[in-house]
């Protein structure tokens, strides 16, 4: 569906992105992810026709970004970052307008409008110019605009910042339901939305490719040993007497001090060994009083994390 292949972009002796190569299937929802100015804004621009790589190839459905500009730019839909509307139409003279731009035939268009308008559940405010509706309405209005000729490709660049919890929720359960029907490119900040919603994640940086895999892969391949976070009372300080006489333990982290007078720690051991229930005996042997202790997963976060500074490490060598 989507065909990038080893594109460059260059500003006059800066490379803002360096012989990238990736290929999105059709159907997939895929997170672009990266730090501030790594060249996800640029990548996407890319992609959409609206700048134009030094070297290399974007296919979009089999057609040229470049020499097939208007088959390609047909196929997409793309909702920029901070909600750039016309404020001083309505909510449906908005919509007709881009159908209009994104030539919809008349016969299709007012049923297009109309189906637009349901899917995002705007119908109620249609009338309403775009000024005097809320930032959720707005991201929605946002969104309608991208869906409109329903195209192939939605490019979704930051969809829910600035919105309330219950907001962000929606918008992120309309987005799954979107990839049931449409190839989906979504940049986010909010990495815990991105392992949410997305089948496959991107991560650029400074230019280039560092991984490209599964959010569930990414997070088990950073993941050191088997870690076991716990919470305890323990006021003559016994922990690291205890943890020394139990085998196969690698590390004990002190995290913090809580306000209750706990105190939190990581304990990493072996992979292959679960030490909860030892710990809890000999814990209690030495009066460790445990209030809470689980297994710590890694996170997309964390992945993201170690991706990029083992990437500047590499860098600085």
């Amino acid at each position: 569906m989507i065909e990038v292949k080893n594109v460059t972009k260059k500003y006059g002796s800066f490379t803002a992105i360096d012989n990238i190569s990736f290929k999105i299937e059709e159907g997939e929802i895929v997170g672009l992810l990266g730090p501030n100015g790594a060249g996800k804004s640029t990548t996407m621009n890319m992609i959409t026709g609206f700048i134009e790589p030094t070297e290399g190839e974007i296919l979009i459905d089999g057609y040229d970004i470049l020499k097939k500009s208007k088959k390609a730019k047909r196929q997409i839909g793309y909702m920029p970052e901070n909600v750039p509307l016309y404020y001083d139409l309505t909510v449906k003279e908005f919509v007709n307008y881009m159908s209009d731009l994104k030539m919809v035939s008349k016969k299709e268009k007012k049923e297009n409008i109309k189906n637009i308008l349901e899917q995002t559940n705007l119908t109620n405010v249609q009338n309403k110019l775009i000024k005097n509706l809320s930032r959720g309405y707005k991201q929605r209005v946002s969104l309608a605009e991208a869906l409109v000729g329903n195209p192939k490709i939605l490019i979704l660049d930051e969809p829910t910042v600035g919105l309330d919890p219950k907001q962000i929720t929606e918008i992120r359960e309309y987005i799954k339901s979107l990839g049931k029907k449409h190839t989906i490119i979504l940049s986010s900040h909010i990495l815990s939305e991105v392992s949410q919603i997305c089948e496959k994640v991107i991560i650029i940086n400074k230019g280039k490719i560092v991984a490209i895999d599964t959010p569930q892969n990414l997070e088990t391949k950073v993941k050191e040993g088997n870690q076991i976070t716990v919470t305890v009372e323990d006021k003559e300080n016994r922990i690291e007497k205890v943890i020394k006489n139990i085998k196969g333990i690698k590390e004990l982290k002190f995290i913090k001090d809580n306000q209750d007078g706990t105190k939190e720690y990581i304990i990493t051991s072996d992979k292959e060994i679960d030490l909860r229930k030892e710990i809890f005996e000999q814990f209690a042997k030495e009066q460790i009083t445990i209030f809470e202790l689980k297994k710590t997963e890694a996170t997309l976060e964390d992945a993201f994390m170690k991706l990029i500074e083992n990437k500047n490490e590499e860098g600085e060598k």
